[in-house]
C-alpha cells in the first residue's frame, strides 16, 4: 500500500522522497493478519471463492473495517542540536505524510498524527515502528521511545469537547516547546 497526501497523486512523478536513490524504494512492513482473517480466507477457499471479505455483496461488519486513531508518540534522549533536530522533523513529516504536529526540544520531541488500522494493537504496533523506521531516512536522533497514546476518533473528539486532553494540532507543523 502506497500512501500518498491528498493530490499529490495528480501532480505526476514517482513520488519518490530526493533523500533515496533514483529507483530505490522504502521497505514496507505490515502487521499479521491474525487469526480471523485466517479463519475467514480459509472458509473463502473451501467455497472456491477468491473474493475479499465483503467483495460478494454483504457488507461488512464494523470490526473489519479500518478506523482512525490518533496517535501521540513521546521521544527523548541526549542533547542533540536544535536545528538537527528540526530538519529530522521535517524530513519525517516530509516522509510520513499523514504527520500532524511535532514539537521538539534538544533532548525530547512529541509527535502527533493519524493512523488508519483495523485495531489498537495494529495501531500501536505502527506507531512504535515510526521513529525506529525512518531514524536512518529521515537523520533523527537516535532517541527512545517513552511515551505512545492510541485513542480512537470518538474517544479524541469526546475529549477535546469536555475539554480534556491536548488540544487540536494546530497549527500543524514542527515547531519549537
Amino acid at each position: 500500500m502506497r500512501r500518498v497526501r491528498p493530490g499529490a497523486a495528480s501532480r505526476g512523478g514517482t513520488g519518490g522522497s530526493a533523500s533515496r536513490a533514483a529507483g530505490e524504494e522504502r521497505a514496507l512492513t505490515s502487521v499479521a493478519a491474525g487469526e480471523r482473517y485466517a479463519r475467514e480466507h480459509a472458509a473463502e477457499g473451501a467455497r472456491g471463492t477468491s473474493e475479499a471479505p465483503g467483495a460478494s455483496g454483504t457488507p461488512k461488519t464494523p470490526a473489519e473495517l479500518p478506523r482512525l486513531w490518533h496517535i501521540t508518540l513521546r521521544v527523548c534522549g541526549t542533547r542533540t542540536p536544535l536545528e538537527e533536530v528540526r530538519r529530522g522533523l521535517e524530513q519525517l513529516a516530509h516522509d510520513h505524510p499523514f504527520l500532524l504536529t511535532s514539537r521538539y526540544a534538544d533532548d525530547h520531541a512529541e509527535i502527533r498524527y493519524w493512523e488508519e488500522a483495523r485495531d489498537l494493537h495494529d495501531a500501536a504496533a505502527v506507531a512504535l515502528r515510526l521513529w525506529g523506521e525512518h531514524r536512518r531516512s529521515a537523520q533523527l536522533p537516535p532517541w527512545e521511545i517513552v511515551g505512545l497514546e492510541v485513542v480512537d476518533r470518538d474517544t479524541y473528539h469526546q475529549r477535546l469537547a469536555e475539554g480534556y486532553g491536548p488540544p487540536p494540532a494546530t497549527p500543524v507543523g514542527v515547531h519549537p516547546f
